[in-house]
Formats: structure tokens, C-alpha cells, sequence
């Protein structure tokens, strides 16, 4: 079994006074993107960035004085994949402004950021700060549109949220001595309790960003998650459920550019998907697709090639050789 560590320190202590500022614009341009820095405090500047990877998901912790960070659209010329950034303050506010929305983030919250727009991103104090840094593909397959998030806020001090900040904690203090596999497994774990956040919280329903249309349209996504392991699970079901037309439901689909059908199964391959990639998962590749709603196998397996390009049990061949 292949073991690694995969983790970077960049420390203002590590560079001579007069290069504080320029060393630290290096470190965030290598483990975010390149931004713009203002910095708060004259020449005085004291910062430490640790940074660990776990498979395409990677997490830092930041802690430096007062700073404003500018991400312009010079900046977004070379980037070719979108990427977002979960920012969770630790101690003090953070500001952060795009696309026309301007929030402050205090501790207990945690707070979404779209790489692939010009922002602003500010705090007037010394603070630390966990930030995860996720791929839009790797978000995308666990938390359907995803951009619809940017600037939005969620609670991190009880219940999942609780959870998701515990374990993005955890996953990095005991970091050492994992397989490369065992790394990325942890970040996909990330991603998944981050996608339970964002599900359980209701006031995602309520804020400016989200319409009438979006607050429907995000009920019927999170009882559709919510059931995937019921075969009867049917549009009917989820209509009745969120209390709408099944019309109307089907017309909210239509507008995503898909039909309701076609999103559960997305969501049952995605979750097998997981599943079989998973080193820990014992379960047979039928166990795993009835367990999901699927009542044929065969048909399953078809699904999973059309939308993977390999078969089940290749995927699984995959993610066990990887970890021998």
C-alpha cells in the first residue's frame, strides 16, 4: 500500500521583512489562484498557510493579519476549470462580495465563493480561517448547480454542519500514514457532509438568491436525495411531497435541462458510484444497486456504463487496486 502525505506550510517567518508581501502573494496564488493583495497593517505582516490534499479536494487553514484579496477578470483568462471555495472563519468577520451580493461571515457560518467570478474578499483583523477548495465537477456530482450557492451562507454550529466542520478537521489531523486512496476517500466524504449542510438548511429557501421557482425546485431535489434508496420513488411522489402540480414539477425540471426521471437516476448512479469507489464498502454490486432504487441489475449496469464509461465491476477493480 502506497502511503503519502501530501502538505505545504508557508509561513511569513520563513521569508526576510521586505519580501512578506510578495511571499505571501505567492503562497495564495499557489494554493488558491492568483489575487490581488491589499494589505491592511503598512509593511507589518504576519501570516501561516497550511495546506493538505485529499484527492482532488484540498484544505487549508489561514491565519494572518488584516487583508483584502481582489479576484479580477485578468485573473480568470488562464483558468480553465471552475472551482469553489468554502470559507469557515474561525475567529473574526470576513467580508466577502460577488456578483452585486455583499455578506459578512462571522464564525459559525460557513460561506460559499465562486472562483470563476471577479470578488472581494476582506477582514479589517487577524483571523484563521478553514477553507475547502473544491473542483466545480467533484461539488457538481454531489450538489446539483452549484453556482446557485455563490455568496450564500450556512450554519456550521450544530447538526451536520457541526459535523462536516469536525470532520474537515479531523480529516487533516490524521492525515499521516493514509493511502492516497484513503486521502481522497476523506475528501469526497467532505464533499458529501458539506452536501448534507447545504440540504438541511432551510434558509437557503429564504434568501435573496433563491426565487419562488428555486425554492421549489430545491424541495423536490432534497426529498428526491432524501429517497433514493425507495424504488417507488416517482415524480408523483415528489409533486405530492412539495405540494405542487406534477405539471409544474416537470416544468421545473424541463428548465434545468433534464426531466425528474432522468435526475433520480442521476442521483442513484452517483451515489452507487460512491459507493463502489469506496475501499471501505463491503457490499456487493447488488446489494449497492438495490439498496439505491434500482430493481434490475442488468439495467443498472447499462445506466452506469452510459453515464461512467466503465462498468460496475470495472469501477470497483479500479479503487482496489488502488489501495493494495
Amino acid at each position: 500500500m502506497e502511503v503519502v502525505t501530501l502538505r505545504a506550510t508557508y509561513s511569513s517567518a520563513q521569508t526576510a521583512r521586505d519580501r512578506t508581501r510578495s511571499f505571501w502573494e505567492e503562497a495564495v496564488a499557489a494554493v488558491y489562484f492568483p489575487l490581488e493583495l491589499q494589505f491592511e497593517n503598512g509593511r507589518e505582516f504576519a501570516g501561516k498557510l497550511d495546506t493538505w490534499s485529499l484527492g482532488q479536494v484540498s484544505v487549508s487553514r489561514n491565519v494572518s493579519d488584516g487583508l483584502l484579496y481582489r479576484r479580477h477578470a485578468r485573473h480568470l483568462a488562464a483558468e480553465r476549470e471552475e472551482s469553489f471555495l468554502i470559507t469557515i472563519p474561525e475567529r473574526n468577520e470576513i467580508r466577502f462580495s460577488q456578483a452585486g451580493q455583499e455578506v459578512r461571515c462571522r464564525p459559525g457560518a460557513c460561506l460559499v465563493e465562486r472562483s470563476h467570478l471577479p470578488y472581494e474578499f476582506s477582514h479589517r483583523d487577524p483571523t484563521s480561517l478553514w477553507v475547502l477548495k473544491i473542483p466545480n465537477a467533484q461539488l457538481k456530482a454531489r450538489v446539483a448547480r452549484p453556482e446557485r450557492l455563490a455568496t450564500l451562507q450556512f450554519d456550521v454550529t450544530g447538526g451536520v454542519g457541526a459535523l462536516f466542520v469536525d470532520m474537515l478537521r479531523l480529516s487533516v489531523e490524521r492525515l499521516d500514514g493514509r493511502s492516497e486512496a484513503a486521502q481522497s476517500t476523506a475528501g469526497w466524504h467532505l464533499i458529501d457532509l458539506l452536501a448534507l449542510t447545504i440540504g438541511a438548511d432551510d434558509r437557503v429557501l429564504g434568501s435573496q438568491a433563491s426565487s419562488i421557482r428555486n425554492a421549489h425546485l430545491h424541495r423536490s431535489e432534497h426529498f428526491i436525495r432524501a429517497r433514493l434508496a425507495d424504488a417507488r420513488l416517482s415524480p408523483q411522489a415528489v409533486a405530492d411531497h412539495c405540494g405542487i402540480s406534477l405539471r409544474y414539477l416537470h416544468r421545473l425540471f424541463e428548465e434545468e435541462g433534464t426531466t425528474v426521471c432522468d435526475f433520480i437516476r442521476t442521483e442513484r448512479l452517483l451515489a452507487c458510484d460512491a459507493m463502489l469507489r469506496d475501499p471501505l464498502c463491503r457490499k456487493s454490486i447488488a446489494e449497492i444497486a438495490y439498496g439505491m432504487g434500482f430493481s434490475d441489475q442488468a439495467q443498472f449496469s447499462r445506466h452506469y456504463r452510459a453515464r461512467f464509461g466503465c462498468t460496475p465491476r470495472e469501477a470497483r477493480a479500479m479503487s482496489r487496486f488502488t489501495v493494495q
